[in-house]
């Protein structure tokens, strides 16, 4: 029995004669396909030439789904190109510019800082040096005064010394008068009580003067 199968290769339709017998036998190949499916052996055996047809590749999109997607894409582009991407950018610059004047703020606050930090190392440098003078002048001042002091209480040291030793010599010329009043008295009784004779007390006081000097003299 003859069999037409009509095929659409990429010259346009085909038309096979098979001749099938009862038992369904066919002669046909892969070879005898306008196209030949990938991964299939041309001598292989097919039952008809409907096997050469594989179909739509199942991830080809279809042509509507490749128009839905490139027209959503320029939708896209567009609305990046005219409402997005101005906000964005405007959006970006505020940014920036908030950013920029941040640190044009802190390069201001950090050159008041260093201005504020010389002005203090200046005033504390002179308040140092003010110090200093003054330490200088309250010690030349406390030398001055000491050694007027000092030589206050040398003067009255001196003068003291000077009364204690005119004391001391008034003390003993004292003692030394009543010594020499009471050696002659002693010295004219023995006389007496030796010679039985009063002896004369001028004599007697200047004898008596005489071995006194001479002693303290030795």
């Amino acid at each position: 029995m003859l069999r037409a199968v009509v095929t659409y290769g990429s010259t346009g339709p085909e038309v096979f004669l098979s001749a099938e017998g009862e038992e369904g036998y066919s002669s046909y190949k892969y070879e005898d396909c306008s196209i030949i499916p990938e991964g299939k052996d041309p001598q292989e055996s097919i039952e008809s030439l409907e096997e050469c047809d594989p179909g739509p590749s199942p991830i080809m999109p279809e042509a509507k789904e490749l128009y839905w997607g490139a027209g959503a894409f320029i939708v896209f582009a567009l609305l990046m190109r005219f409402f997005l991407y101005p906000r964005l950018r405007k959006s970006m610059d505020a940014r920036y510019e908030s950013i920029r004047s941040s640190h044009a703020e802190a390069d201001q606050a950090r050159a008041e800082a260093r201005g504020e930090v010389a002005t203090y190392e200046a005033a504390l440098a002179e308040v140092k040096a003010e110090a200093a003078a003054r330490i200088d002048a309250a010690r030349a001042t406390l030398e001055s005064e000491r050694s007027v002091q000092i030589t206050e209480v040398n003067g009255r040291i001196a003068a003291r010394r000077e009364a204690a030793a005119a004391a001391s010599v008034s003390a003993h010329q004292a003692a030394r008068g009543e010594i020499g009043t009471a050696v002659a008295s002693v010295a004219s009784r023995t006389v007496e009580l030796a010679t039985g004779t009063s002896p004369d007390p001028v004599a007697v006081s200047r004898v008596v003067d005489e071995i006194m000097s001479s002693g303290v003299s030795s």
